[in-house]
C-alpha cells in the first residue's frame, strides 16, 4: 500500500528561472524507508518540506493515505508527521524528558503518566537510558546523543511518517554510522514510512529499501539499491551511484545475482558438503567467505523458507561483474 503519493508536484518559487521541483511523481510503500539522494540544489529538501507543507507547492498533489494534503489543516498534519533535521533544535532550558515530550503535550490527549512512560520507551528506544538522562540538558549530551534525542521527540505522537532531512550530516564518520544503525535497528521494530534525504549515496544504499535520484528538480530514477546499480537510467545515475565500480557492485548485488546450478567444481559434491549463505547476502560476503573457507562453492539458501538455491563460486561472481560491467558500458555507448 501507498503511504506516500506524490502526482506532478512542482515547486517554482518567485524570480526563479526553473522550478526547484519540477513535475515529480513516485509513490512510497507503507512502511519503508526511502531515500532521496541528488547534488546539492537538485531539489531534495524542496521536495522534503512539501509534504508537511512547510512549504506550498506551486501545482501537483500529495496524497498521504489517499487524502490531499492541501486539503488539510497544516497545523495538524505537521503534528501527524515526524520531522528530523540536521539541526537538533533542543530546548536549552528543557531538560532530555521535557524535550522528548514537548510534541505530545502540544498534540494533547496524554495524561501526565502516559507521557513519562513515553519518554521512557522512547529514551530505551534510541539507546539513552532513561535512568541517566531523563534529567539531563542538551548542554551536557554530545553531538550524536542530541540526534537521539531529537529522532526520539519525532516519534512521541507515534506518527505513522517521519521525514528526515539530512539528520546525520554534522555527525563525525563514526558517530553517524551508529545512528544510522541505530536509525535501522528501529525502524525494524517501529516499521514507519521514513522519506531521508541524504547527499550521502553510501548511506543511502545502507538505509533505504528504495532510492529516489533527483536532479535539476526532475527525478531521474526511483528503485532499489540493487536496480540502480545493475540498471540506472541514465549517465547521471551511473555516476552517482557508482554503478561502474566493481567494489559497490560487490557490496550490493545479492549472491542470488551470480548463482550457478550446476558448477563444476562441486559436481561430485552434496548440498551441505560446502559452506551455506543467505540468499539476501552480497557478492562481497560470498567473495570473502569462498576466500576464507577455501571451499570450491557456497551453497545458496533461501532465507525464508531454507530451501537450496544453488551455488555461488568465484568465477561465477567474476561472470556477473563483467556482465554488469559490460551491460553499463553498452548503455553508455548507447547513450554517447
Amino acid at each position: 500500500m501507498t503511504k506516500i503519493a506524490f502526482q506532478a508536484i512542482t515547486k517554482q518559487f518567485p524570480g526563479a528561472s526553473k522550478p526547484a521541483v519540477d513535475a515529480v511523481t513516485f509513490g512510497v510503500p507503507e512502511g519503508s524507508t526511502c531515500m532521496v539522494v541528488g547534488t546539492s540544489g537538485s531539489g531534495k529538501t524542496t521536495l522534503l518540506r512539501m509534504v508537511n507543507r512547510l512549504i506550498e507547492p506551486t501545482s501537483g498533489e500529495i496524497f498521504i493515505d489517499g487524502k490531499d494534503v492541501l486539503e488539510e489543516n497544516p497545523i495538524l498534519l505537521r503534528r501527524h508527521i515526524g520531522y528530523v533535521i540536521q539541526q537538533v533544535g533542543l530546548f536549552p532550558h528543557m531538560n532530555i524528558a521535557e524535550n522528548v515530550r514537548v510534541t505530545a503535550e502540544i498534540a494533547g490527549g496524554w495524561s501526565k503518566q502516559r507521557l513519562s512512560e513515553r519518554v521512557d520507551e522512547l529514551l530505551d528506544l534510541v539507546g539513552l537510558p532513561p535512568a541517566e538522562y531523563r534529567k539531563r540538558f542538551p548542554r551536557q549530551l554530545s553531538g550524536g546523543q542530541q540526534q537521539r534525542v531529537g529522532l526520539a521527540r519525532s516519534l512521541a505522537t507515534d506518527p505513522a511518517i517521519l521525514l528526515m532531512d539530512e539528520p546525520f550530516g554534522a555527525l563525525d564518520a563514526i558517530t553517524r554510522a551508529r545512528m544510522q544503525d541505530e536509525l535501522l535497528r528501529i525502524q525494524h521494530d517501529v516499521r514507519k514510512t521514513i522519506l531521508f534525504v541524504s547527499h550521502d549515496i553510501e548511506e543511502a544504499f545502507k538505509l533505504g529499501d528504495m532510492i529516489a535520484v533527483m536532479n535539476d528538480g526532475r527525478l531521474m530514477q526511483l528503485g532499489t539499491p540493487v536496480e540502480l546499480l545493475a540498471n540506472p537510467a541514465n549517465e547521471f545515475v551511473s555516476k552517482l551511484v557508482g554503478a561502474d565500480s566493481i567494489l559497490r557492485q560487490l557490496q550490493y548485488l545479492p549472491v542470488y545475482d551470480a548463482l550457478d546450478n550446476e558448477p563444476e567444481s562441486v559436481s561430485s559434491a552434496h548440498w551441505g558438503d560446502v559452506p551455506i549463505i543467505a540468499s539476501d547476502d552480497t557478492l562481497l560476503e560470498a567473495m570473502l567467505k569462498l576466500l576464507e573457507t577455501n571451499a570450491p562453492a557456497l551453497a545458496i539458501q533461501d532465507k525464508e523458507t531454507q530451501e537450496p538455491l544453488g551455488y555461488i563460486t568465484l568465477a561465477s561472481i567474476n561472470h556477473e561483474i563483467t556482465k554488469t560491467r559490460s551491460n553499463e558500458t553498452a548503455r553508455a555507448e548507447t547513450r554517447i
